[in-house]
């Protein structure tokens, strides 16, 4: 390197480190200071994210020992530990807990079970996939008593082809018809199962039987 390139790096280098030593002289405090926020927002996002797994995990537990109660027929016990859980807004097993505990009193009681499942659809917290399958839910849980006609109009926004829930509410939709001996409406859902493509394997094998009652026609009941 010749002597004139030399001196001017090390000219260049002596600049440098002046700026910085002025920049360090009349910041310095500054500069501690952000350090000091970004290390304490580090270490406050690793606090939170070990604390959501904490929360998390508890939930966890807190969910299978409810489902263990249920499974060992022990009802109240069941919806007891489920409503704790489900007072839970942190973690995704407070809603978890909500769909639960109205199965469960759907288990004792259709309509209150429905109706636990009208409130979750009927919640602005609850994601909208989650309030289409809970009136899913309730209208499964009513087919049986109610009259067909007051369960059609929530289910018809259900099965439209985007809907992921569309192919249980064409079902329903066409169970509905044959409660009611209306064959063509019947018909006509049962036609929509057959015609997509993406209808479930098991309801494809239900659906035989039910256009086979279609194509029976209504019963005549005989006194």
């Amino acid at each position: 390197m010749a002597p004139n390139d030399e001196f001017i790096r090390e000219v260049d280098e002596e600049y440098r480190r002046d700026q910085l030593t002025q920049i360090w002289n009349r910041y310095n405090g500054v500069i501690i200071g952000i350090a000091i926020l970004i290390v304490a927002a580090v270490g406050g996002w690793r606090y939170w994210e070990h604390y959501q797994q904490t929360q998390s995990q508890a939930a966890a537990a807190q969910y299978e020992d409810a489902l263990k109660l249920s499974r060992e027929e022990k009802s109240k016990e069941a919806e007891t530990a489920l409503e704790t859980l489900a007072k839970d807004g942190s973690t995704g097993y407070g809603l978890l807990a909500r769909f639960r505990l109205a199965a469960e009193l759907g288990r004792q009681n259709a309509e209150n079970g429905a109706s636990a499942y009208d409130a979750l659809a009927n919640d602005a917290n609850v994601n909208p996939l989650w309030q289409d399958l809970a009136r899913l839910r309730a209208a499964w849980l009513r087919i049986d008593s109610a009259d067909p006609a007051t369960l059609r109009p929530a289910l018809e926004r259900l099965a439209v082809p985007a809907n992921a829930w569309r192919h249980s509410a064409r079902e329903l939709l066409g169970l509905s018809g044959l409660k009611a001996g209306d064959m063509d409406y019947a018909g006509r859902w049962f036609d929509q199962i057959a015609a997509d493509r993406e209808t479930p394997q098991s309801l494809r094998q239900r659906l035989s039987i039910y256009t086979a009652l279609v194509a029976g026609g209504a019963v005549q009941v005989t006194q």
